[in-house]
């Protein structure tokens, strides 16, 4: 198996406006920089990784991208779904077999957590059986990472309930299907999130 992980990110620019209550832009500028390289450091740190692409418009993300180690590919179309199927089509011309969805606001990602998620593939399959895993986030509705093996298995749904969309286009696709949990489902988008953040991860609030 050769599994790339896909780490999209907008622009930061936009980054976070729902924290705008308590963060200005140039602080959520620099706390998605942070969580950037958070999750790129923890993909690289991975042994059941073998690839960590960075996809986004910003050339800001991908230039700490690139100096983090991931390979940046510049994001042509917009959208998240477009750019995590850009990074998914360029994974698979470089003979990746499974991909790993990482979003980039994880407070909790860590090696151990992704390579959690990557043991959920059998190598040992024959013929390999196809897999979608998910890990949703708290509430049960968002996608907080998501391994399809092959790559093409199924077309990525992230945006409003987009883990029953995902459970949805796995069976549609008569995929093995599988939901996990863990620290992965912890993700960094509201006031709420970031309270319980400041709790669990309080170094990833710290400009520094």
């Amino acid at each position: 198996m050769s599994v790339s992980a896909l780490i999209p990110i907008g622009s930061l620019e936009a980054a976070k406006s729902r924290l705008g209550a308590v963060l200005d832009a140039e602080e959520r500028r620099e706390l998605v920089l942070r969580m950037l390289r958070r999750t790129v450091g923890a993909c690289l740190a991975t042994s059941g990784i073998d690839e960590t692409i960075v996809v986004s418009p910003d050339h800001v993300a991908l230039a700490e991208a690139e100096r983090l180690g991931a390979r940046p590919l510049r994001q042509i179309a917009g959208g998240l779904n477009e750019g995590v199927r850009q990074a998914r089509d360029d994974a698979i011309a470089r003979g990746a077999t499974a991909v790993l969805v990482v979003p980039v606001d994880l407070p909790l990602v860590t090696p151990d957590a992704l390579q959690a998620v990557v043991e959920a593939m059998d190598p040992e399959a024959v013929p390999p059986e196809p897999l979608v895993a998910l890990v949703a986030d708290r509430h049960g509705r968002g996608t907080n990472a998501l391994l399809i093996a092959p790559p093409d298995a199924i077309d990525p749904c992230f945006g409003g309930d987009s883990a029953a969309a995902h459970r949805a286009a796995a069976m549609t696709a008569g995929a093995r299907l599988l939901d996990l949990a863990g620290p992965l489902a912890v993700d960094l988008d509201t006031m709420d999130d970031l309270l319980l953040v400041e709790d669990l991860a309080p170094d990833l609030l710290r400009a520094g």
